[in-house]
C-alpha cells in the first residue's frame, strides 16, 4: 500500500506525463486516451509488465482493469542502451566487440525508428504497422540505475519529514520511448506459414495474403528494415466457416493474385447473407459467431492501426471480412531502420521474406495502383521525409547531417521501388537490384532543391546474414 508521500510522488509523476503526452498527441485524441489509461492504471498501481522475449527493455501496457493496451519500449532500454536490462547484449559487447552494433545505424533512436515506421505506414495508407507514437512514461518497474532510485526513495522520505519541502520531480525520472498499440489474436508470422504448408489457404484468402505481403515488402524495403525475420511480423487468421471450405481446392500460398473487382462493405454483407441462406439450419449459429468474430476483428484493426480515411487511394482492404474467413498482418518490431547507409561492412541484413514463395510472385496491379501515384510524386515524398524530420528532431541527440543520409538511402529506395513496380518485377527481384541513395543539395542562390543519385559500390562481407 503507498504512503502519502508515494501517492503524492505518483500523483507529481502522473501530471508531468499526462502534460507532456498531451501537448504531443493534441493531433490523435483516440491515441491520446490509451496513454491516459495507461498513466491512470499506473498511478493506481497496474504497473507495466517487462516482456522477456527479445534482446531489448520492452513492457505491456495496460489499463486500470489490467487489458493489455500497448506495448513501451524506453529509449534507454534499447539493444545498446546504457539501461538494458537484457545480458544477452552485454554478453555480445564483451565477446565480440568487432561486430556489436549496427554500423549502418544511428545508436539507441530505435523507438524513432519504431514511430517513423507508423507514420510512413499512415502516409501510404499501408495499415498494416499497429499505431506508433513517441511519449513519455514512469514506472517502478521500468529499469532503473540504482542511484536513480536511491534518490528517488531519499526524497519521500525528506518529504515524510518535512512536508513542505520541493523538489523539482519527486519520484523517477521519465523515460521516453515508442508506445505502439497492442493487437490481439495474432502469432509469429512463422507459425502460420509453417500451418499453410499442411493446410494451405483458399484462394480468395491467398490472394488477401498476397496482397497484404506486398504491402509489407513496400514499407520494410522505404524503411530499409534492418531485421524483418519471420518472427517479427505477425498474421491473425480466422478460418473459413461453413461451404466456404470447399473453396480450398486451388488455393495455397504461393498463388498469384487475380484482379478482382474491389468489394465494398456492402458486397460483403450480401455474401455472407447468400452464404447464410445455403446453409442448413444447423450451421446457422456458427455462421453467426464467425460473423460477429470477424466484426470484431474489422472494428479492432481500425482502432489499432489507425485505418486511413475515404480519401486513400485503395480501392479494396486486405483482410475483408466475410464468412470466407479473414487474414490480417501486423509489422511489429521496426527498431531497426532508417540506416544512413546502405549496409557495406560485416552484415547485408537481407529481407527474410525474400526466401518466401510469395516473394517470387510479380506485385499485383492492386499494389501498383495504391503505391505508385504516391511514390511518383516528389513532393508528396519530400513531405514524408518532413514529417519524419520533426518527429526525429526531438531526440536530444539529433544530427540533421546524419537525418539527410537517412533520408538518402529512403529515397533511393523509393526510387527503386517505383522502377520496379513499373516494370512488374517481383519482390525478390526487388531486392536484387543496386543499391542506391538520392542526395538532396541547394545552390547558395537557388530557392530549390536539386537532386543527385549515387550507387553504392561498397558490398558487405557477408551476404546471407
Amino acid at each position: 500500500m503507498c504512503t502519502s508521500s508515494q501517492s503524492y510522488a505518483l500523483f507529481e509523476d502522473y501530471a508531468w506525463t499526462a502534460h507532456w503526452n498531451i501537448l504531443r498527441l493534441r493531433d490523435d485524441p483516440a491515441f491520446n486516451e490509451v496513454v491516459l489509461q495507461v498513466e491512470t492504471a499506473i498511478t493506481a498501481g497496474v504497473m507495466p509488465e517487462r516482456i522477456y522475449q527479445g534482446s531489448s527493455g520492452s513492457y505491456f501496457v495496460k489499463n486500470a482493469e489490467g487489458k493489455i493496451l500497448g506495448v513501451f519500449k524506453p529509449k534507454d532500454e534499447e539493444p545498446y542502451g546504457r539501461l538494458n536490462p537484457k545480458w544477452t547484449k552485454w554478453m555480445h559487447k564483451l565477446c565480440c566487440p568487432c561486430c556489436f552494433g549496427r554500423a549502418c545505424l544511428i545508436p539507441n533512436q530505435g523507438y524513432l525508428s519504431e514511430a517513423g515506421a507508423s507514420l510512413v505506414d499512415r502516409k501510404l495508407y499501408l495499415n498494416i504497422v499497429p499505431k506508433t507514437r513517441v511519449v513519455r512514461l514512469v514506472a517502478e518497474t521500468f529499469n532503473y540505475a540504482r542511484i536513480d532510485r536511491q534518490k528517488a526513495k531519499l526524497k519521500r522520505r525528506i518529504k515524510e519529514h518535512y512536508p513542505s519541502a520541493h523538489f523539482n520531480r519527486m519520484s523517477l525520472p521519465l523515460k521516453t520511448g515508442s508506445f505502439q498499440l497492442f493487437v490481439e489474436g495474432y502469432k509469429d508470422a512463422d507459425f502460420w506459414l509453417r500451418r499453410f504448408e499442411q493446410e494451405p489457404l483458399t484462394t480468395t484468402l491467398a490472394n488477401s495474403f498476397q496482397l497484404q505481403f506486398e504491402r509489407l515488402v513496400v514499407l520494410d524495403y522505404i524503411i530499409r528494415n534492418t531485421d524483418r525475420g519471420n518472427d517479427n511480423w505477425l498474421i491473425r487468421y480466422v478460418r473459413p466457416t461453413g461451404d466456404a471450405k470447399t473453396a480450398a481446392n486451388g488455393g495455397g500460398l504461393g498463388v498469384k493474385p487475380t484482379n478482382v473487382p474491389a468489394q465494398t462493405p456492402q458486397k460483403l454483407a450480401d455474401e455472407q447473407t447468400l452464404v447464410g441462406e445455403d446453409n442448413l439450419d444447423t450451421n446457422k449459429s456458427e455462421t453467426k459467431s464467425q460473423k460477429q468474430d470477424s466484426e470484431r476483428v474489422t472494428s479492432e484493426e481500425e482502432a489499432n492501426f489507425g485505418t486511413a480515411s475515404a480519401h486513400k487511394p485503395s480501392t479494396s482492404q486486405p483482410g475483408d471480412v466475410s464468412s470466407k474467413g479473414t487474414i490480417v498482418i501486423a509489422a511489429i518490431d521496426n527498431g531497426l531502420a532508417f540506416p544512413f547507409k546502405h549496409p557495406d561492412s560485416w552484415r547485408a541484413y537481407p529481407y527474410h521474406w525474400a526466401w518466401l514463395p510469395q516473394a517470387k510472385v510479380p506485385f499485383s496491379e492492386e499494389t501498383k495502383n495504391h503505391v505508385l501515384p504516391l511514390l511518383s510524386d516528389m513532393n508528396y515524398v519530400e513531405e514524408i521525409c518532413t514529417e519524419l524530420f520533426y518527429l526525429f528532431q526531438q531526440d536530444k541527440g539529433f544530427d540533421k547531417r546524419l537525418f539527410e543520409r537517412q533520408m538518402s538511402v529512403m529515397r533511393g529506395q523509393i526510387l527503386n521501388l517505383t522502377q520496379a513496380l513499373k516494370d512488374g518485377k517481383s519482390p525478390v527481384q526487388l531486392v536484387q537490384m543496386p543499391a542506391v541513395v538520392v542526395e538532396r543539395s541547394r545552390g547558395q542562390n537557388s530557392r530549390f532543391f536539386s537532386f543527385t543519385q549515387r550507387f553504392q559500390n561498397k558490398s558487405p562481407f557477408f551476404s546471407w546474414c
